[in-house]
């Protein structure tokens, strides 16, 4: 910018001077000339001053719109390019001087040209936000994109033109995928420790209750063998003392105590509590299954077994009125963790006794068949069904519709999990013949 420099007297006012005016009239023009030079050296500071910020605020500017990786255009009113950012360019592969001046329109694919007109000219002064259309890329082909329009005003309030950003879209996917994916892994985590707690304690308290009962079956079942082994040498001792050769005297003493009687009656006595022992000893058994550690949670065995052993464990504890019909193939040979499906199918048999307690016949039937691959397990109740608000929330964690104690909202949650781990589903919803069902889906094993 040019210096300003202090101006020359005019020769009409030397002329007028040489004329004879005063001396004070010369000296009060200087004076404001004096002044009149002082303003323009202030006015050439300010205006340095300014053009300074002005060019701060321009490079500003340059470098924002450079460092966002979002497309932007800037429009007039008749809906030409005024501005565009690094990042326009890089996606359309263009120059800014082809861009400048060129409808807005051209940017866009032949299939979405029409959309944006009628966007563009319908808006008015309403933004709009998240419109997909396809812009034309580098490589010719049209890739969809995320728009945002909206408008701009001067200083007067007056329309002059729109600001349009937008993102392709599959960027945006890949976000909301990988924010997916951490949040379902954040559920997963979330479950394995539910479960894992929950298996813990359980594994405890069911440990304990079967070393209780373990030592005193030991003992019955070996003393009743015992006793067995001593019924047969006193069978056979009294048929020799009462042989051809006994007394009246022992012969009436054996009528008045019923020996006879009671030799009959030992071995059914004695085989009626082998059978009592053993049968507890594999309920001991089966409590020492379900309350170990899975190690080896990828084993070959059979769901029908599964589910008959979880059926009786609930139905033993359950009102008497509840019948559990089974409809189930002989072999359903599945790869997992027994414990854990167990888990699973005794969860679903006790809820179906919880939902059905008010019915006058409550019932559940369970049915298993085969679907290609998998086998699919439903457990169909005659209860009220489940509501269509709670469908939804079924499965998350600590939701409940059973009274305070009841009820700690993580069986489902728990069991959902335990499926996934499986490769397999669980579902929920009504029967179309009321009642609620539940759907287990189970990869069968291959040969």
């Amino acid at each position: 910018m040019a210096k300003a420099h202090k101006p020359d007297l005019p020769e009409s006012l030397l002329s007028a001077v040489g004329d004879g005016l005063g001396e004070e009239v010369w000296i009060e023009v200087i004076h404001k000339m004096d002044e009149v030079y002082n303003d323009l050296l202030q006015y050439e500071v300010a205006l340095e001053e300014k053009n300074a910020a002005l060019e701060e605020s321009q490079r500003f500017v340059v470098s924002v719109l450079s460092s966002i990786s979002d497309i932007l255009v800037v429009c007039d009113r008749d809906g030409r390019i005024e501005e565009v950012n690094p990042s326009l360019l890089a996606f359309a592969g263009e120059r800014p001087d082809q861009l400048v001046g060129r409808p807005l329109f051209e940017l866009f694919a032949d299939d979405s040209r029409a959309s944006a007109e009628r966007m563009f000219v319908g808006h008015g002064e309403r933004p709009l936000h998240d419109c997909e259309l396809n812009l034309r890329a580098a490589d010719g082909n049209a890739m969809p994109v995320s728009l945002n329009c909206t408008p701009r005003f001067n200083h007067a309030g007056a329309r002059v033109g729109t600001v349009i950003t937008g993102r392709p879209v599959g960027e945006l996917r890949k976000a909301y995928q990988a924010l997916r994916e951490a949040h379902d892994d954040l559920q997963k985590t979330q479950q394995q420790l539910l479960h894992s707690e929950k298996m813990a304690s359980l594994g405890r308290l069911v440990a304990g209750v079967a070393h209780e009962l373990n030592n005193p079956i030991s003992f019955v079942l070996g003393n009743v063998l015992a006793l067995q082994r001593y019924t047969e040498r006193m069978r056979r001792y009294l048929g020799v003392l009462h042989a051809d050769g006994a007394t009246a005297e022992l012969a009436a003493l054996r009528k008045e105590l019923r020996i006879d009687r009671i030799l009959d009656d030992l071995p059914s006595l004695i085989e009626g509590t082998v059978e009592g022992a053993e049968r507890t000893r594999d309920i001991v058994d089966s409590l020492k299954r379900f309350s170990a550690v899975d190690r080896d949670a990828s084993q070959a065995f059979n769901l029908t077994h599964v589910i008959e052993r979880a059926v009786h464990w609930v139905s033993k504890a359950a009102d008497e009125k509840f019948q559990v019909d089974l409809d189930l193939p002989e072999g359903i040979n599945v790869i997992g963790s027994p414990g854990q499906l167990q888990q699973v199918v005794m969860n679903l048999v006790q809820n179906a006794c919880d939902a059905t307690a008010g019915q006058a016949d409550p019932r559940l039937v369970i049915r298993a068949r085969q679907a290609g691959r998998d086998v699919e397990v439903r457990f169909r109740d005659n209860g009220p069904g489940i509501p269509a608000e709670n469908l939804p929330h079924l499965f998350e964690p600590f939701f409940t519709t059973k009274p305070v104690g009841k009820g700690t909202g993580l069986g489902l949650a728990i069991s959902y999990g335990i499926v996934e781990r499986h490769d397999g589903r669980l579902t929920a919803g009504n029967h179309p013949e009321g009642g609620a069902e539940f759907v287990v889906t189970i990869p069968l094993s291959r040969p």
